[in-house]
């Protein structure tokens, strides 16, 4: 059960509903962790408007890439939901089974195509050790460009906040929704 209510339009005053909406807009729904983050709706409007900036309104980070880092972000942090939920997206969008069974087992990725392991790898070094290496980050750039290389850095920052604020308030998975990552 959840350590903060999740919010329901009807729930918010009549002046932040507008928020809910805005919420739903580009996901086609409220989804558990902004329902949760709605019990600071302004604060939830603008992480809201930060996701869809990065996923739907200006994606120069190629779907493939967004979910991998996703998925090594959501192992990195331990958050079910989050795992659970980009898992399905991570194959939708084209990434090969063998890598996100690298990402679920954790540590350096080993036996993939170099553009699979470099985005791994980035987003290991950035949250595991809160630096990136040269090499690292020069082989995202050349792949990238800049501007989506800091793109792909405010990106891992994101879903690492979301992860945050659902371990933080433990965030259930919907009724029927089975997790799909062995955390410890």
């Amino acid at each position: 059960m959840p350590r903060a209510p999740l919010i329901t339009k009807e729930d918010l005053p009549q002046n932040k509903q507008n928020l809910y909406d805005q919420i739903a807009q580009h996901r086609g729904s409220v989804a558990r962790p902004f329902a949760a983050l709605l019990n600071s709706p302004d604060v939830a409007s603008r992480i809201s408007m930060l996701g869809e900036q990065l996923r739907y309104v200006s994606p120069i980070i190629q779907p493939d890439v967004r979910e991998i880092i996703t998925l090594t972000t959501a192992r990195i942090m331990q958050c079910q939901y989050l795992w659970t939920h980009h898992n399905r997206s991570a194959i939708t969008s084209g990434v090969r089974e063998e890598v996100v069974e690298a990402i679920r087992k954790g540590g350096r990725p080993r036996r993939l195509l170099p553009k699979e392991a470099v985005f791994i790898q980035f987003t290991q070094e950035l949250l595991e050790n809160k630096e990136l290496t040269s090499a690292t980050y020069s082989g995202v750039e050349h792949l990238l460009g800049l501007q989506a290389t800091i793109d792909l850095i405010v990106t891992i920052g994101y879903y690492s906040m979301l992860c945050l604020v659902i371990n933080g308030l433990d965030v259930d998975l919907e009724e029927g929704v089975s997790p799909d990552l062995k955390l410890p």
